[in-house]
C-alpha cells in the first residue's frame, strides 16, 4: 500500500472529510514520527508495533569485488518491531 491509497481509503471511510484534509492527517502522522525517531524517542502504536532507533557502531568492511577493507561509518538504522495483536492476526490467531 502506497502513501496514496491509504489516503484514498481513508478519504472514502470519512465522506465528511475534505481529501487534502485526509491527506494533511496523514502527512501529520508520518511528520511526528519522523521527528520523534529524529530525538532518539520510541513510538509504540498499541496493537501495531513499535518504531525505534538502533544504532550501528563504525566497523571495517570489504568491497566485494577488489576485497579491499572500507571502513564504514556509524549510523542509526529506523528498527520496527511488530505488535502482539498484528502478529496475531497476521497468523491467524
Amino acid at each position: 500500500m502506497t502513501k496514496s491509497e491509504l489516503v484514498q481509503i481513508l478519504a472514502e471511510q470519512n465522506p465528511h472529510l475534505y481529501l487534502r484534509d485526509v491527506e494533511k492527517i496523514v502527512d501529520t502522522i508520518f511528520e511526528e514520527i519522523t521527528k520523534a525517531l529524529t530525538n532518539g524517542d520510541r513510538v509504540e502504536l498499541r496493537g501495531f508495533g513499535a518504531f525505534s532507533v538502533k544504532k550501528r557502531d563504525a566497523r571495517i568492511g570489504r568491497n566485494p569485488r577488489t576485497g579491499e577493507a572500507v571502513e564504514i561509518a556509524a549510523k542509526n538504522l529506523p528498527f520496527f518491531k511488530t505488535g502482539k495483536a498484528l502478529r496475531d492476526r497476521l497468523n491467524n490467531k
